[in-house]
C-alpha cells in the first residue's frame, strides 16, 4: 500500500480511538452528573421539606386553639428542587412514604436499545442517597433521593449521540486536510521516484532540485551525490574499456606480425621440404612420397588457418586502404569460408572514410563480430552487412535468414555479445537485437559528437 493511504488510515484510527475514549468518558461523567445531582437535589429538598416540617410543628405547638392548615408536602415548589433524572422519596413520621419524580423528556430523546444494554452492562447498580429530614430530630423521617436509570441514559445518549455528529464530521474534514497536506508534503518523493527511475535508464546527468522539506532535500542530495558518482565510475570504466581496446589492437598487432613472421616463414618452409623430400625420394618407397605428401597437406590447411587468424587480428589494413576497402576483404573472406552455403553481402552510405582511426577500427571489429555470430549462431542463406555514417552517428546493421531466438542469443553464454556491449558502452553507443522477417536483426550506432568529446578529454 502506497505511504498516504497507510498515513491517512492511522489518522482515521486515531480519531476514532479518541472519540471511542471521549464516548466513555461522556457516559461515565453523564453517569456521575446524575449522581451528583441527586445530592444536591437531596439537600435541597432536605432543607424544604424541613422548613415545612418546622412550620407544621410550631402551627400546631404555639396555636393549638386555632384551625392549622397541614403543609403542601408535593407542592410545586418542591417539584421544582428536584433536579431532571430525580427521583425523590421521603417518609413522615407517621405518614405514607411519597416520591416524587421530575420530568425526563427534557433531557433528550430514548436512546436505542443497544445503548440501553450498553449503559446497563457498564453500571449495572443505581446508587441512592438517603439522609434524615432532621439531624436533631432523627425520628422525624428520612428523604431518600435516587436517579432515574432512563433519565440517566438519555441525558448519556444525549450528549453522545451530539459528540459523535460532531467528531464525526471532525474527523472526515481533518482525514480530508491531511490526505491534501500530506499529499502535498509527500509530493517530493515521487520526484526523487522519478529521479531514481531516470539512473536505472542509464541518464546520469539527470539531477534533483532542493526541497523545502529538509528531509527531502538531503535525500535528494544524496541521490544527487551518488549520480554524480555513478557518471564518474561510468566515466572511468569507458576510459578504463578504450584503453584496454586499445591494448588490445596493439597485442593483435604484435601477435599478427609474430604469426605471419615466425609461423608463416616455418610453414613455408616446410611445404618447401615437404616437396624436396618427394621429390629426392628413391625409386620404389612410396611411402616416403606418401608421408611428404601428408605433411604438404597438413601444411596447407595450417597455412588457411593462419591466414583466417590473421584476418581476425589485423586491422592495420584500415590504415593502408582504408574501412570500406577492410570491409569488402572481410566480407570476401566469409564468402570464402563458407564456399556456397551462406553468400555476405556489403552495403556502405555515407563518407565512411573520414571516420577517425578509433572509430574506423570499432566499426570493424563490430562488424567482424556480427558476422561471426551470423555464421556461427545459425544457418542463414544470405548475410547483409550495413554501414551508414552521417553527421551525428555512425550505424552498423547485420540481417540474415538464418532462423535464430532473440531470447537466447541474448543468453547465450560467450564473449561476443558482452564484448560488443562493453565496446560500444565505452563508446557511448547502442546495440538492438531484434527478430527480422526469417532471422536475427543486429543494429549498433556509435556516437560521433560524444566520442570526439571524449578525445578530446583524453587528450587533455
Amino acid at each position: 500500500m502506497n505511504l498516504l493511504p497507510q498515513l491517512v488510515l492511522r489518522l482515521v484510527g486515531i480519531t476514532v480511538l479518541c472519540l471511542t475514549a471521549a464516548i466513555a468518558w461522556i457516559v461515565v461523567d453523564a453517569y456521575r452528573s446524575v449522581e451528583r445531582e441527586a445530592e444536591r437535589s437531596a439537600a435541597r429538598v432536605g432543607q424544604h421539606l424541613e422548613a415545612l416540617y418546622w412550620q407544621e410543628q410550631l402551627w400546631r405547638g404555639g396555636r393549638t386553639g386555632l384551625n392549622t392548615p397541614e403543609p403542601e408536602w408535593q407542592s410545586f415548589a418542591t417539584l421544582n428542587l428536584i433536579s431532571p433524572g430525580v427521583c425523590v422519596t421521603f417518609a413522615l413520621r407517621g405518614e405514607t412514604p411519597q416520591r416524587l419524580c421530575s420530568q425526563t423528556a427534557a433531557l433528550g430523546a430514548a436512546a436505542p436499545a443497544w445503548f440501553v444494554e450498553a449503559y446497563g452492562a457498564l453500571f449495572p447498580k443505581t446508587v441512592s442517597v438517603q439522609r434524615t429530614l432532621f439531624a436533631r430530630d432523627p425520628s422525624a423521617g428520612v428523604i431518600v433521593n435516587e436517579p432515574d436509570r432512563g433519565a440517566a441514559i438519555r441525558q448519556a445518549w444525549s450528549r453522545v449521540s451530539l459528540l459523535a455528529a460532531i467528531a464525526a464530521v471532525m474527523a472526515g474534514a481533518i482525514a480530508l486536510l491531511a490526505a491534501l497536506m500530506i499529499g502535498r508534503t509527500l509530493r517530493p518523493a515521487r520526484a526523487i521516484v522519478d529521479g531514481l527511475k531516470h539512473l536505472e535508464r542509464g541518464d546520469l546527468a539527470w539531477r534533483l532540485p532542493t526541497f523545502r522539506t529538509a528531509e527531502f532535500s538531503r535525500i535528494a542530495g544524496a541521490v544527487n551525490q551518488l549520480a554524480g558518482q555513478l557518471a564518474r565510475t561510468r566515466d572511468e570504466r569507458n576510459a578504463l574499456t578504450t584503453r584496454l581496446l586499445e591494448v588490445q589492437e596493439t597485442e593483435r598487432r604484435a601477435l599478427a606480425r609474430d604469426l605471419h613472421d615466425e609461423f608463416g616463414q616455418c610453414l613455408a618452409a616446410t611445404a618447401a621440404l615437404a616437396e624436396s623430400i618427394a621429390a629426392s625420394a628413391p625409386a620404389g618407397r612410396a611411402d616416403i612420397v606418401e608421408e611428404a605428401e601428408a605433411i604438404g597437406r597438413t601444411q596447407a590447411r595450417m597455412m588457411k588457418t593462419l591466414r583466417s587468424t590473421l584476418v581476425r587480428l589485423r586491422t592495420q589494413d584500415i590504415e593502408e586502404i582504408g574501412l570500406e576497402a577492410s570491409l569488402r576483404q572481410l566480407v570476401s573472406e566469409h564468402n570464402l569460408q563458407t564456399a556456397s552455403r551462406s553468400v555476405f553481402h556489403l552495403s556502405v552510405g555515407g563518407e565512411i572514410a573520414t571516420l577517425p582511426r578509433p572509430i574506423a577500427i570499432d566499426v570493424y571489429r563490430i562488424a567482424q563480430e556480427c558476422l561471426n555470430n551470423a555464421a556461427r549462431h545459425g544457418m542463414p542463406t544470405q548475410v547483409a552487412l550495413h554501414v551508414e555514417q552521417d553527421a551525428r552517428a555512425v550505424a552498423v546493421t547485420v540481417e540474415d535468414d538464418g532462423g535464430g531466438d532473440v531470447a537466447r542469443m541474448g543468453r547465450a553464454g560467450g564473449h561476443g555479445i558482452p564484448g560488443l556491449r562493453e565496446r560500444l558502452a565505452a563508446l557511448g553507443g547502442t546495440l538492438e537485437i531484434q527478430s527480422a522477417r526469417h532471422g536475427i536483426r543486429v543494429a549498433a550506432v556509435i556516437p560521433l559528437a560524444a566520442n570526439d568529446a571524449s578525445a578530446a578529454a583524453v587528450a587533455a
